[in-house]
């Protein structure tokens, strides 16, 4: 049976990958500057981010419609047996749910996963859902797989300011000013599909050192894993940073990659941090 791998444009999957894996990646929206714009193909982070120091007002974000889905579907369709639609955490985004309504146009010939993350959290499985179609693996295997995935994988990050939280209504204007004045950095992560608080450091320095300490942690607890290093724009120096900090363990390193213009609407610039999966699960 032949099976076509859909996502979303908050895996943040680059072209070239979703090409190498023949993956098809549905656009999610930014609203900014009084246009909608397709995620990754219509708008990028750093237009977004020049914007914003411009004094456009803060852009929203909106998931694709069940009829692009439906779309998607009917097209891979013409050629696969199959879809196996995987997708960032339904408590982060009503994508999922578009996608699931438009699955019912198909019956069974559509399956749709959350996956209880986002960004390379998201990317990561569908990397490994494509992997697993080229050993043969069927599709119930597969989303056992990236069930169990979701109880044991993990993002851990952090952000250059606390104003895009502030903003996007994460945090209060009070939180994001104290914060500024002391130099405080959160630590985030995702965890059963939700961001969450991870701690805090004082300064960038011990931000690094929080993650690199907490990812040496899951592979010892893991075994060996597979890591991606996120960052949004300004990010890249503090991912080497957490690389150097990660000499010597034994790990898949799957690249650096940047947030696309969704994730970087409610992260801001500077973000950076690290997505954790185990190999075997």
């Amino acid at each position: 049976m032949s099976v076509a791998v859909v996502t979303d444009s908050t895996s943040d999957l680059s072209p070239a990958l979703c090409a190498q894996y023949g993956v098809t990646s549905v656009p999610l929206y930014v609203l900014f500057d009084g246009k909608m714009h397709k995620d990754g193909l219509e708008i990028t982070p750093e237009a977004l981010f020049t914007g914003l120091k411009a004094g456009k007002k803060t852009p929203s974000t909106s998931q694709p419609s069940p009829a692009e889905f439906t779309e998607v579907y009917a097209r891979a369709l013409e050629t696969a047996d199959h879809v196996l639609s995987i997708h960032i955490s339904g408590q982060l985004s009503g994508t999922v749910g578009s996608a699931r309504l438009a699955a019912q146009e198909f019956g069974d010939r559509v399956t749709v996963v959350d996956t209880r993350t986002v960004s390379m959290g998201l990317g990561l499985r569908v990397i490994r859902a494509a992997q697993r179609l080229q050993e043969g693996k069927a599709v119930p295997e597969i989303v056992a797989e990236l069930d169990r995935l979701a109880g044991l994988g993990s993002i851990r990050f952090t952000v250059e300011t606390l104003e895009f939280l502030k903003l996007n209504g994460r945090i209060g204007g009070g939180a994001a000013l104290l914060g500024g004045l002391l130099n405080i950095k959160p630590i985030l992560i995702v965890r059963d599909g939700r961001v969450e608080s991870g701690g805090r450091a004082r300064g960038q320095k011990k931000a690094i050192q929080d993650i690199v300490d907490a990812t040496r942690k899951y592979i010892v607890g893991h075994g060996r894993c597979r890591l991606a290093f996120v960052r949004t724009d300004g990010g890249q120096a503090n991912v080497d940073e957490l690389r150097a900090g990660l000499a010597g363990l034994d790990f898949e390193d799957m690249g650096d990659h940047a947030f696309g213009t969704v994730i970087a609407t409610h992260a801001g610039p500077g973000t950076y941090g690290v997505v954790m999966e185990p190999l075997n699960a």
